[in-house]
């Protein structure tokens, strides 16, 4: 069944490849910018210009559009990072009080909203399931800042009065235009030999390429499942296995180690913790109830390629 679908957010790395996938299963899409330019290029049926952050702009934009479903992808993380950080925390809180604000007010009967599955405390095993706590007391004031953010979307959109509420919570984001890309900043420390390891490594990142977080979109919009979703792929790593790996894919030297308590003042708080205390994210639930999996079941087949 097909719908008239207002995407926030069209213009970012997962919207760009969502645009596509949307309108080549016969939906109607308009993107919701805050800079038309950007969308230049895009193939839309419509757009409409507001800043997320501007209550009245958005409900405006979004009466205008008279979507049937939001989808939420907005975030700000270009630029300086702590600034990133913080307007990226107020789109998920701000941000998602107005876009479902303006939905309800449209009629609107659904919203699918970004979130992401590394934001879960670390406790327990190294894989966790949609159950697990978020790590809201996290002693890095940014990534504290981003998990309350991320815990207050969520409230948000799962406790809409009169709308259904579908939560993707995406995996470590790889391809085109990510940190992973061989240009990003995480790709290209690995070829030049500059993201060390620390010993052990035993965080554990669950990826998930661009492209397959797009088709979990599309399967949200065309699905009617409320509820919380780890999107990833099958196969979560530890460090101590992809970022070996990941080098050799790129053809760089592997990386130097380091004594694990050095990692946080080499490499910077959420890097270190990324690395020797993340966990990782079950995929089950959304397989079963979305009827999604990944066309790149693991990293290792595409991790280097874009």
């Amino acid at each position: 069944m097909t719908a008239r679908v207002l995407v926030a957010g069209a213009t970012g790395v997962i919207g760009r490849a969502l645009v596509p996938l949307l309108r080549a299963g016969g939906h109607h899409v308009t993107a919701l910018v805050r800079e038309p330019s950007r969308a230049a290029g895009l193939a839309l049926d419509g757009v409409v210009v507001a800043d997320a952050l501007e209550a009245e702009a958005v409900c405006a934009a979004v009466l205008s559009a008279r979507p049937e479903v939001v989808v939420h992808q907005l975030t700000a993380l270009r630029g300086p990072a702590a600034e990133g950080l913080e307007r990226t925390a107020r789109l998920r809180t701000e941000g998602t009080a107005h876009l479902i604000a303006a939905a309800e007010a449209a009629g609107a009967e659904r919203m699918v909203a970004q979130s992401i599955a590394f934001a879960t405390a670390p406790r327990g095993g190294p894989v966790l399931t949609e159950d697990a706590p978020l790590y809201v007391d996290a002693p890095d004031p940014g990534w504290a800042l981003t998990t309350r953010a991320i815990a207050e979307l969520e409230r948000r959109v799962l406790g809409a009065a009169h709308l259904s509420g579908t939560v993707l919570r995406y995996g470590t984001l790889y391809g085109p235009g990510t940190l992973y890309h061989r240009g990003g900043a995480i790709g290209g420390a690995v070829a030049r030999g500059r993201l060390p390891l620390p010993e052990p490594a035993a965080g554990v990142t669950s990826f998930l390429h661009i492209e397959d977080a797009a088709r979990a979109a599309v399967c949200a919009v065309e699905a009617d499942t409320d509820g919380v979703f780890n999107v990833a792929d099958d196969d979560p790593a530890e460090a101590a296995v992809w970022l070996p790996e990941y080098a050799r894919l790129l053809g760089a030297p592997p990386p130097r180690t380091v004594p694990a308590q050095l990692a946080e003042r080499l490499l910077g708080w959420l890097t270190g913790y990324q690395l020797t205390a993340m966990r990782g994210a079950a995929n089950d639930r959304v397989r079963q109830a979305l009827n999604w999996k990944p066309s790149a079941p693991s990293w290792r087949t595409r991790l280097a390629d874009d």
